[in-house]
């Protein structure tokens, strides 16, 4: 299972990630991290959890998480394979744009605009997913992460959790 979080903008105030959140990291085979970190700290405080983690630089991060981490960055889950990015760009059109953009991929994971998604092509064979914000909701109604697992054929399933 690989965990799945986007857009934490720490530190800011007293901001940390949920226990709830913190705990689906720690077991995870791996941790994803669709940019906006904003400092290097977040990202070693996500080292520190235990499974390895994939993260790439967000629009608000600094100049340290910039040259640190790649602008989209790619992993697999057995035979899967996912891409990641931090904006996807408009709403409108963005399945088969992503799909476009990174061919021979099985899913897009992106985060931006903190509203979580799970969208899949009408043939089933791609999704794209954006697991929110863990904490900064903004117009979202909770805040929320991704889980993506093989299903029993091999095939990618994702969730989308709510930590409120």
């Amino acid at each position: 299972m690989i965990a799945i979080i986007s857009d934490t903008h720490m530190p800011r105030g007293g901001r940390r990630l949920p226990d709830a959140c913190r705990e689906r990291l720690a077991a995870a085979e791996a941790i994803v991290h669709a940019g906006d970190l904003c400092t290097l700290a977040v990202l070693e405080e996500l080292r520190t959890l235990g499974p390895p983690v994939t993260a790439v630089h967000g629009n608000v991060d600094d100049a340290a998480v910039r040259a640190a981490l790649p602008e989209a960055a790619m992993l697999s889950l057995g035979e899967r394979r996912i891409a990641v990015l931090h904006d996807a760009g408009p709403a409108a059109g963005r399945l088969p744009r992503m799909r476009r953009r990174f061919p021979g991929v099985d899913a897009v994971v992106f985060g931006h605009s903190h509203l979580p998604l799970v969208e899949t092509a009408p043939d089933g064979a791609f999704a794209i997913v954006n697991p929110g914000s863990p904490t900064e909701r903004r117009r979202a109604p909770t805040h929320t992460m991704a889980l993506a697992e093989l299903d029993a054929a091999g095939g990618l399933r994702f969730e989308i959790v709510a930590l409120d």
